[in-house]
């Protein structure tokens, strides 16, 4: 038994909807250029109808168990961060 905490996978995932500057700036009347010299974005995820934090955060799990080659059984914690909670 360990006694110290231990990172032994990590998992990310995003919304598979890309919207990039080109596409906004045509909506709004700007551009590409204007957008990245204000905010540095050159595109985002957009979530779709389905998507959720918890779904989301199910998938980054799911790829996080992978990368450290364990069962869900032998975890004691998952930390999830999230920008968008539900």
């Amino acid at each position: 038994m360990s006694l110290y905490a231990h990172i032994t996978g990590w998992g990310m995932t995003v919304p598979t909807r890309v919207v990039t500057n080109e596409e906004l700036a045509q909506k709004v009347g700007t551009t590409d250029e204007w957008i990245r010299e204000r905010t540095g974005i050159r595109q985002r995820h957009i979530a779709g109808a389905d998507d959720t934090t918890a779904s989301l955060a199910t998938e980054a799990a799911i790829k996080a168990l992978r990368v450290a080659n364990l069962n869900p059984v032998d975890l004691d914690l998952i930390i999830v961060s999230t920008s968008s909670p539900e």
